[in-house]
């Protein structure tokens, strides 16, 4: 995914990323064709919003409802992307009181491109452009099953350019939208500190004493 990108903006590396934060995300350039590495809000703001204020709401859209949703309808024909991660975090509920973190990565170490949509919404009154992204989720793999009801829609590398490249309305991309391979992913579980996105350091994604799991080294993008 990174070959061939360019990269015109610092990224620096984060162990804990916010909602309404700007992310790198992979589109296609529309004068080029090309692929293109920008900055985005995780949080889709639809073209037609009266202003910028989403809730978190946003930040995942749902794979089975993308074509009936009034905010997801219109980027999940136009407007696709790639967002580069190389690991992600969800949470187990123990009790009605206790939830566990877990972080989820490929056993290669390679990167992740979650599939996204994207926006682009201008105010009126300023002319300011923003834009915004959601990440899609799917049902979970066999993996992610027990730990959480969604997981994120990966992709593989084979598909990116398919996901990407304009497409027919009516032949949209869904069924790449699926659960990933469970067997090309691992899990542990880290320390309930992610839950508050004030932390964001290396350690948040060691390894828990009592995990089995091999420790991962981090590989900030690109």
């Amino acid at each position: 995914m990174r070959a061939g990108i360019r990269v015109p903006f610092d990224i620096e590396p984060s162990y804990n990323i916010a909602p309404m934060t700007c992310q790198p995300v992979v589109r296609l350039n529309r004068d080029t064709g090309e692929r293109e590495l920008v900055p985005m809000r995780w949080g889709l703001v639809p073209f037609w919003a009266r202003d910028a204020n989403v809730s978190h709401s946003t930040i995942n859209a749902n794979a089975e409802t993308l074509t009936m949703s009034q905010t997801y309808s219109e980027p999940i024909k136009h407007r696709r992307c790639l967002v580069p991660a190389d690991g992600f975090f969800e949470w187990k509920k123990l009790d009605a009181k206790n939830k566990q973190a877990f972080a989820f990565a490929l056993k290669d170490g390679s990167m992740i491109a979650f599939a996204g949509i994207w926006d682009q919404w201008r105010d009126k009154v300023t002319s300011q452009v923003l834009e915004t992204y959601s990440i899609i989720t799917t049902a979970p793999n066999e993996l992610m099953d027990p730990i959480h009801p969604r997981m994120p829609a990966i992709l593989a590398p084979r598909d990116y350019e398919r996901w990407l490249a304009p497409s027919d309305p009516a032949h949209l991309p869904m069924d790449l939208l699926r659960p990933f391979d469970s067997e090309q992913l691992k899990a542990w579980k880290v320390s309930t500190d992610v839950g508050n996105v004030k932390n964001d350091r290396p350690d948040l994604i060691d390894v828990q004493p009592e995990s089995k799991a091999p420790p991962r080294e981090p590989q900030p993008f690109p």
